[in-house]
């Protein structure tokens, strides 16, 4: 039993140089899946905080392995530490709680010293995610956004908006038809799949530039992102 908690409590010190390759380390590689989280999001926006809540987070996490060791009353005294954190900030993507583990993964790894570990895991991981990212897998998505517009029910215009998409659209389907403005104008939905992504804008203002159309935007619809 005693050479048991010998084990567990004994010190394992790092020289000043080992202890700044593990950060440097534990920073460069983050900073690679916080790039390759950038170039491969889907939403509106990313947040800014959070990339950067991913580096320090696994530089964190390699201090914290420093500083433990193999002493297990240090470890069993930052547990205590880290349980009277809350963090209450929701994370809503799965994708996002993904990276961020594995940025603390990283971290993990470089404060033990593995660097061959952290090394071929980050590039295997963000290969992954990249290919993932520009394959068609889990992908069923058929229809991209939701487009509006109104006509005046005796308007002759339907044919010209009928060129507009399919001059800017792959495909696109009417799902809905109605009165609007006490009958004085009629109000289409159409779900569209965008030739190029940069069309957003040229649609719209192709529409506008038809007489009768009023009205006239495209939603966007993206599944990581909560309205």
């Amino acid at each position: 039993m005693d050479d048991f908690l010998t084990v567990f409590q004994g010190t394992h010190l790092f020289g000043v140089e080992q202890i700044l390759c593990a950060l440097l380390m534990s920073f460069v590689l983050c900073s690679v899946f916080a790039t390759v989280y950038r170039w491969t999001f889907q939403g509106l926006s990313y947040s800014r905080a959070y990339l950067h809540t991913m580096i320090l987070g696994g530089m964190i996490v390699a201090t914290l392995i420093m500083a433990i060791g193999n002493n297990l009353a240090r470890g069993l005294g930052i547990l205590g530490t880290l349980a009277i954190i809350r963090f209450r900030t929701p994370i809503r993507d799965p994708r996002d709680m993904i990276f961020l583990f594995a940025s603390l993964g990283v971290g993990i790894a470089c404060g033990a010293a593995t660097y061959d570990v952290a090394i071929i895991g980050t590039i295997c991981i963000c290969a992954a995610a990249l290919a993932l990212h520009w394959s068609p897998f889990a992908s069923r998505r058929e229809y991209e956004g939701l487009l509006r517009f109104m006509l005046p029910p005796s308007s002759d215009a339907e044919h010209r908006v009928r060129s507009v998409l399919q001059e800017c659209c792959a495909a696109f389907y009417l799902i809905a038809m109605r009165e609007a403005v006490q009958g004085d104008l009629v109000e289409y939905s159409y779900q569209v799949r965008l030739i190029d992504p940069s069309y957003q804008a040229d649609i719209v203002e192709k529409l506008h530039a038809i007489e009768d159309v009023q009205d006239a935007n495209l939603l966007m619809q993206r599944t990581t992102v909560e309205l």
